[in-house]
């Protein structure tokens, strides 16, 4: 292990000394150093697809107690619910469906090079990590090449988890079976309701290589040139045999601390702590260079930060238990555990412009705020945490990176679709590109393509119809019966809309999904309780006669005026009354003046006020989480009128409403009943806005000369 430190350490250095200005080429492709050759004008387009969360949905579970859902033609179906697909952030078992429709579309399209920006898996088990090889060797054999950069489902751990497994799987009466791997307590106790196997383990970065090595992580013969970050070519030419000896996983090392990366930065990073570096040991960096056609690099970034916690234990280092995850990680912990990684981009991306190369930096982490510079208004109206808010990277990350001259960078990790860009004080421009999952809705893959050295074309391909999405249907119709007609609780409590399965092609299903995964999810999570019962109850010819009421009917008053405004005290702090209140009937005067300036409204946009009922509160807070997720994507499914209509709601509210009194944390119940709205839903609806009407992200083009984003697509709908 000791070795491995000495090693990367030295080769840190090597890069750092080694690469400069002058000698840039070297560095780099040692086949063109003499005389570096331009990329070819006509550079091949790359295919990104993100967070495809494979699932095998017809794997084999090796396990003679629970193989699946027996199906008509001798397989078995190895599937999730569908009210655990509901309420997840990701679909389980569609998305196998939607993956083989966006290789069949990437290929009819020409392309043969994709880059897969982590989570490719559904936390990296083998019955799913044999089922997308399978399935990449497949179209390898077409003549497809493919990329793979970790994500944080790809592996969950550096190393083995051998205790893994899900407890939701269905079963043919449509109820939910365990399977876990063999060392989970329920097998060590041969628990009769858990069904063991170590399909479901979940594996580390050195049998994932193993096991995936054709598809990026290892060098193909084919290529021109591919390095890692501790590759030490030196001037020798490069050589496969040369890169095959880089790629050995105990070569692709590094020290990582709790404090920090070890390594040589070891005493710099205790110098600026004031402390020692504790918990630290060897773990694997799968990133690598790799130019798999002339004149293009794709440049995987392992961006997965796992750190050392307090169960790490140095006599057991590969113990999986030992290591936070790397979901809420992303790049702000790049910059201190993963320092070897900038030096290393810096490295790359200054050979790429000294040569002529076209590069294409991809990870699975945004690298910049990704919600349309919106998240400092989200973290002001929802609940704490609420949008994974804390996943988005900080300001002195994106600069820090910009600093790299890194100029392109394709994430994903967030499910959202979304463009942004960054300019520091140095003239260096740093654009990320959000790809948005293939397992949600607005599911797409984007299709990256340089059109000379300088403009990049970057187009969304929506995957609305998808062949066999449906093929599982049946199954989910004997769950639905089986929780219509049980009894217990908790199969009460997990029942869903039969609705879904009326869907007619995978871009409905996914959005009705998304309605769903808001009513039994993200209502509660994210939305505080005042604003969660104003959501789901109103409707938006409510909310916009609402957002033109003056009252001073309180919510304490609302019990002896019932008919009126279907909203309750319930979620207020009881307040005690000042000075003489009105009347609570003045509340059915002040809502027909209000609803005589909201027909007002509506005339002036060419609609009738009936015509915002149309959007009732299901397809408003459905709406308002799409967008969060698709944003640009997510109007063109709205349609012209609804986003007309959403438009004269942005614009309805006071420009100063007045303040929310609060007691103990809560509204008071003595606020005048549009109080609260009109203070929180303004800002609901101008994060609606800022969210749909962000940078282009559907199909655009990127000039680094110009260091602009330019529109590609005229009729692309927006809230401005």
């Amino acid at each position: 292990m000791a070795l491995h430190f000495l090693n990367e350490g030295k080769a840190a250095k090597h890069l750092l000394s080694f690469c400069l200005p002058l000698a840039l080429i070297a560095c780099g492709d040692s086949k063109d150093a003499a005389a570096p050759a331009p990329a070819e004008a006509d550079t091949p387009a790359v295919a990104v697809m993100s967070d495809v969360h494979f699932e095998n949905v017809y794997g084999d579970l090796k396990n003679p107690k629970f193989s699946g859902i027996p199906t008509a033609d001798g397989k078995f179906a190895t599937i999730r619910t569908m009210y655990a697909q509901l309420t997840s952030t990701r679909l389980f078992n569609e998305n196998y469906f939607a993956f083989r429709g966006a290789l069949d579309d990437a290929y009819a399209r020409g392309i043969r090079l994709v880059a897969l920006s982590g989570d490719y898996s559904d936390d990296a088990q083998p019955v799913n990590i044999d089922g997308i090889a399978a399935i990449l060797k497949e179209y390898q054999a077409k003549g497809m090449r493919f990329f793979i950069a970790p994500g944080n489902h790809d592996p969950n751990e550096p190393f083995d988890n051998d205790e893994a497994g899900k407890s939701d799987f269905l079963t043919a009466e449509g109820k939910e079976q365990k399977v876990y791997a063999v060392n989970y307590s329920g097998c060590k106790s041969q628990d009769a309701s858990v069904a063991c196997t170590n399909q479901l383990m979940e594996l580390g970065y050195e049998k994932l290589i193993a096991q995936l090595g054709e598809f990026g992580y290892m060098p193909n013969k084919a290529d021109i040139y591919w390095e890692t970050p501790f590759s030490n070519y030196g001037s020798t030419a490069y050589s496969y045999d040369a890169a095959l000896t880089s790629a050995d996983v105990k070569n692709r090392q590094f020290e990582i601390c709790a404090e920090g990366e070890g390594g040589s930065y070891k005493a710099d990073g205790e110098k600026n702590l004031g402390k020692a570096f504790t918990r630290c040991t060897s773990i694997i960096d799968s990133s690598y260079l790799v130019e798999p056609v002339k004149g293009v690099w794709l440049l995987s970034i392992d961006a997965n930060v796992h750190i050392p916690n307090s169960a790490f234990d140095p006599v057991n280092a590969k113990a999986f238990k030992g290591f936070d995850g790397a979901g809420n990680a992303g790049w702000n912990k790049v910059l201190t555990h993963k320092k070897h990684l900038l030096a290393w981009i810096k490295t790359v991306t200054a050979r790429a412009k000294s040569q002529g190369k076209r590069l294409i930096a991809f990870s699975h982490y945004p690298t910049m705020d990704f919600y349309a510079n919106q998240t400092d208004a989200m973290k002001a109206v929802f609940k704490s945490g609420a949008f994974q808010v804390t996943r988005v990277p900080d300001a002195a990350t994106t600069t820090a990176l910009a600093a790299t001259g890194m100029q392109l960078h394709m994430g994903g990790h967030m499910h959202f679709n979304g463009t942004n860009d960054y300019k520091d004080a140095a003239g260096n421009y740093f654009v990320n590109v959000q790809s948005p999952s293939l397992a949600v809705f607005g599911a797409s893959y984007k299709v990256v393509k340089y059109k000379d050295q300088d403009t990049v074309d970057i187009e969304t391909v929506s995957l609305n119809n998808v062949a066999r999405y449906n093929e599982l249907f049946k199954y989910y119709q004997t769950e639905y019966d089986y929780l219509q007609n049980s009894n217990l609780a908790s199969d009460i409590s997990k029942r869903w809309s039969k609705d879904i399965l009326n869907t007619k092609s995978y871009g409905e299903f996914t959005r009705y999904y998304f309605g769903e995964l808001s009513r039994l999810r993200f209502m509660d999570d994210y939305w505080p309780c005042e604003m969660k019962e104003a959501a789901t109850t109103l409707d938006a010819k409510q909310m916009l006669i609402l957002s033109q009421l003056q009252t001073q009917v309180t919510f304490a008053q609302l019990k002896d005026v019932p008919g009126v405004l279907p909203l309750t005290a319930n979620c207020m702090a009881k307040g005690s009354v000042s000075g003489t209140p009105v009347s609570a009937s003045q509340l059915t005067a002040d809502w027909a003046v209000a609803t005589t300036k909201a027909a007002a409204l509506a005339t002036a946009a060419g609609y009738k006020l009936d015509d915002f009922a149309k959007i009732t509160a299901y397809e408003f807070y459905g709406d308002f989480h799409r967008t969060v997720y698709a944003g640009e994507l997510a109007l063109r499914d709205m349609g012209t009128d609804r986003v007309k209509q959403y438009k004269v709601l942005i614009n309805a509210f006071p420009a100063n409403p007045t303040a929310i009194t609060m007691l103990s944390g809560k509204p008071s119940d003595q606020n005048a009943v549009n109080v609260p709205f009109q203070n929180q839903f303004k800002q609901v609806f101008s994060i609606l806005k800022g969210l749909g009407s962000g940078k282009p992200s559907d199909h655009f083009t990127v000039n680094f000369k110009t260091q602009t984003l330019t529109n590609s697509n005229t009729s692309s709908a927006s809230f401005n």
